[in-house]
């Protein structure tokens, strides 16, 4: 048999309901608060996810921009290094890659080597010391002019015709130019030595062409 409720044990029912309900108040209260931090903490996690992608997508693009700028600048220097060695670059190719393991701000050794480059931009004059080869170059250049010119005589007075009258005036043409021929070999003198065939080595080579050339037509008189 059931037993009659009585005011006391309602009572106690009533306090024990008002404590549950209180402690799920309170648990509740405590699910949603640990909810709230849990979301608030996913979204700043999220930010701070995103800053960090458009941060790295920031250095990758500063990254490639360097990488090409570099390329860009090696291949100029690359060009420069050969433009100084002249004939002597067929032997460098193509410009060297990264090297592997390399580390540091590789714009530290572009200028390293672009100030390399300009202390040796300009390249000098031929030395004093070789003004007897350019005079020699200028001797040489006129009279190989001269003998092309006097085969050429030679060959208007054996075939007569128009060619006797046309290849005197050719050949003598072809003599008065001797004084620059001699400027192609002194020119490879002075690539061999580094230099610039300045205006006083082209003026050795010319004197010593146009007196050589005036000795030759002053002998075969």
């Amino acid at each position: 048999m059931n037993e009659p409720v009585t005011s006391e044990s309602y009572a106690a029912c009533l306090r024990r309901l008002a404590e549950l309900t209180a402690r799920a108040a309170t648990q509740r209260a405590e699910a949603e608060s640990w909810h709230e931090r849990q979301c608030a903490a996913a979204e700043r996690a999220v930010r701070e996810a995103a800053e960090q992608v458009r941060r790295a997508e920031a250095e990758v693009a500063e990254a490639t921009e360097l990488v090409e700028r570099v390329d860009t600048e090696a291949n100029h220097l690359w060009q420069v290094l050969r433009g100084r060695l002249g004939a002597g670059a067929r032997r460098l190719g193509d410009p060297p890659g990264p090297a592997r393991g390399a580390s540091g701000d590789p714009t530290v050794l572009l200028d390293r080597a672009r100030e390399l480059l300009d202390r040796t931009r300009q390249p000098g004059d031929l030395p004093g010391a070789v003004n007897p080869l350019l005079a020699l170059c200028g001797a040489l250049g006129a009279v190989v002019a001269y003998a092309v010119g006097a085969g050429a005589r030679v060959a208007g007075e054996r075939y007569g015709g128009d060619l006797a009258v046309g290849l005197p005036v050719i050949a003598l043409v072809v003599s008065l130019l001797g004084p620059l021929i001699g400027l192609g070999p002194a020119k490879l003198l002075a690539d061999r030595r580094h230099a610039l065939l300045g205006p006083r080595p082209m003026a050795i080579v010319l004197a010593a062409g146009l007196a050589t050339t005036a000795l030759l037509f002053t002998v075969a008189r």
